[in-house]
């Protein structure tokens, strides 16, 4: 793994932007981790914060499914386990955590999207790092009361034609029940209905509580309310990252 605080090909040091000014570019890589429930809005917010400071967003769910379309052995072993409903194990996670973080492009920071879940994976993840002198610097959590939750999950359709998404309150169709594109009619996944989605947070909040937990021990742990408008959340996360640079 590079270091991120050596000279790029350029002979130039990758800098993190602070919009207090111009003494606020510092030489200093952008390591975090962003985590929340199913439906908090890390997707939205972890596109945005990856395409401001220029690092790559780590999702461990679009590497499976990239391995799993390159036909990868790790790929296919994975899809066996996702196929059946159940969790891919730690081992293949973190397989395929260290391969993304060897990359060049992670030499200047990277965003790890709903990683790590676990205490073994955070455990892992800090042991990578440490062997190349490096550390995460803020785990950012996204907090968002369960019925609020429920309400934007439960929302979601999704079009089985186009695959295209829509949401009752938040982006509906032009026509109720149809799709824009195809026409066709839009149906509600079985893990969207209220009960399997009580289910679903009732187990993230299981699994997740220690990785919480263990982190705020280490004084990296940084709330951030998800219950705002999009922009009023990015807003927040970048004043909790900012924070490091004070």
């Amino acid at each position: 793994m590079a270091s991120p605080l050596s000279p790029d090909a350029a002979g130039t040091r990758h800098p993190w932007y602070n919009e207090a000014g111009p003494a606020s570019w510092v030489n200093c890589p952008m390591r975090f981790a962003l985590l929340g429930p199913p439906g908090a809005g890390k997707g939205t917010q972890a596109d945005l914060l990856a395409s401001r400071y220029g690092i790559p967003k780590i999702s461990t769910g679009d590497m499976l499914r990239e391995a799993a379309r390159a036909g990868t052995d790790l790929g296919l072993q994975a899809k066996a386990y996702t196929d059946h409903g159940l969790l891919v194990p730690d081992e293949m996670i973190l397989a395929l955590v260290r391969e993304r973080l060897a990359r060049p492009d992670s030499g200047a920071g990277f965003l790890l999207d709903g990683f790590p879940r676990t205490v073994r994976q955070a455990d892992s993840l800090h042991e990578m790092l440490a062997q190349e002198g490096l550390a995460l610097e803020a785990v950012i959590d996204l907090e968002v009361d369960t019925e609020e939750l429920i309400r934007r999950l439960s929302g979601r359709r999704t079009c089985p034609v186009c695959e295209r998404s829509y949401h009752l309150v938040g982006r509906p169709p032009r026509v109720p029940g149809m799709c824009d594109l195809s026409h066709g009619a839009l149906i509600q996944r079985d893990d969207d209905r209220e009960q399997v989605i009580r289910e679903r947070l009732a187990e993230y909040r299981r699994r997740t509580a220690p990785v919480l937990s263990h982190y705020q021990t280490q004084g990296l742990l940084r709330p951030v309310c998800g219950q705002q408008p999009a922009d009023a959340v990015t807003a927040a996360i970048i004043g909790q990252l900012e924070k490091r640079s004070n």
